[in-house]
């Protein structure tokens, strides 16, 4: 990583001068200082060979973390062959359009599900994750519209949307069938907020008295007792060093693949050793998702600084093989345990389940576990308090679990994990 990164420290040393200066955080971006003392973010980049200017707002408004995030967006942007600054017009070109539409929105009368579903899709997505939002739009086009969408919204009642449900669990989709409905009773209490329906006819369904009920499904993962030969692997793996590497960090620390493999540079902190996730890429089941702190043990840092010689020109952590401007695909992970032999006896997903099986034996606290798995609590408000919690013993059962791994992969008997 660059060692002239700005910090919070001294940006707050900056004082104002007689002429306008620059502090610069590396790939273009600067904080701007003006002799009034103001502190302004800009990002300087060429498009098509011609010199571009873009504002990000003013610190401390708009953090060094958010500015950081904002710049990797718009720099993935850009490698995308896009003008940031144009399509930031164009955004704001639409949304300027959408409110001239909302205006001449259609009476209650008329009011098609469709219609409705679309001004529910725009006020429900603000503030989901980009992954979950194409997730649910992709399911409302395949399953929902085609046998709602043309329906005046009052006249619908609950056998149609029984019929929906049960065509989708058909093709062995029970999960999206339950998940179908929950979005559909969405759009009805939607509706029923705006004036365009008066009730919601989903309310009246119970899954269970429609659907069949469907397991749990478990990840593959293998037993304690075979992790120093899979850790070993994994550190012999033949595939590309930066694959290798990516199974190193899921490893040490055990977020969810697509947490990893969707990382930008921007989120990584390696001078103060701690990787921010923000909110939006966070998985969220039924609430709002909080931002989670993964606190990275010295050979985390020291994995990330290795991948940082072969993917540091590139916004993301792990960029794709063929196209670097998009970022690993989440089937790579599965598919170099396939190549070392783990088909059907481990996932990416069976790391999370092996590290708190093994943390917990070990005796460390269930509450440092599960906020470092970020498994959230339903209390929406605790749970964005508490994100941070617990973040020096945090840090602490890391480099032990660090620890761990590097005497389970040598093959010290380990009787006992160091303990916070």
């Amino acid at each position: 990583m660059p060692v002239d990164k700005l910090t919070d420290t001294k940006i707050s040393k900056a004082k104002s001068k007689d002429k306008a200066y620059k502090l610069s955080d590396g790939h273009g971006l600067y904080l701007q200082i003006a002799p009034t003392g103001s502190k302004l973010w800009r990002w300087q980049y060429r498009f098509n060979g011609a010199p571009k200017l873009m504002s990000f707002g003013a610190y401390p408004e708009i953090t060094l973390k958010e500015v950081r995030n904002k710049h990797a967006e718009a720099r993935k942007i850009l490698i995308s062959g896009i003008d940031p600054m144009e399509q930031k017009r164009e955004e704001k070109l639409r949304a300027n359009a959408d409110r001239e539409a909302a205006s001449k929105a259609p009476s209650p009368v008329d009011a098609t599900f469709r219609t409705i579903e679309a001004k529910w899709f725009d006020h429900w997505k603000a503030g989901n994750s980009p992954r979950h939002v194409r997730q649910v739009e992709s399911r409302i086009a395949t399953d929902i519209l085609p046998k709602l969408g043309d329906r005046p919204i009052t006249e619908i009642e609950a056998p149609e949307i029984v019929a929906m449900a049960k065509a989708i669990e058909a093709r062995g989709a029970g999960d999206l069938a339950k998940r179908s409905l929950n979005t559909t009773g969405q759009i009805f209490r939607y509706a029923i907020a705006h004036g365009f329906s008066q009730r919601n006819p989903v309310s009246d369904i119970k899954p269970r008295d429609i659907l069949k009920e469907t397991r749990e499904k478990n990840f593959a993962r293998i037993d304690q007792k075979e992790l120093p030969a899979l850790l070993r692997a994994i550190e012999f793996y033949r595939g590309t060093p930066v694959t290798r590497l990516a199974l190193k960090l899921m490893t040490l620390t055990f977020v969810r693949t697509s947490e990893l493999i969707e990382a930008p540079w921007g989120e990584i902190d390696l001078d103060s050793a701690r990787w921010d996730i923000p909110a939006v890429r966070m998985k969220q089941v039924g609430r709002k998702p909080t931002p989670h702190i993964v606190p990275l043990a010295r050979q985390a840092v020291q994995a990330l600084r290795t991948l940082h010689g072969f993917t540091g020109d590139t916004p993301w952590l792990f960029p794709g093989d063929h196209d670097r401007t998009k970022c690993m695909s989440n089937n790579t992970i599965l598919k170099a345990l396939e190549r070392m032999g783990y088909k059907g006896l481990m996932t990416g997903h069976g790391f999370r389940g092996l590290a708190s099986t093994i943390l917990h034996e070990q005796g460390y606290p269930d509450e440092h576990i599960e906020l470092q798995l970020a498994h959230q609590r339903r209390d929406k408000v605790a749970a964005a308090y508490n994100y941070a919690k617990y973040l020096e013993p945090r840090k602490k059962m890391m480099q032990e679990w660090a620890d761990f791994l590097n005497q389970q992969q040598s093959g010290a008997k380990v009787l006992k994990m160091a303990k916070s």
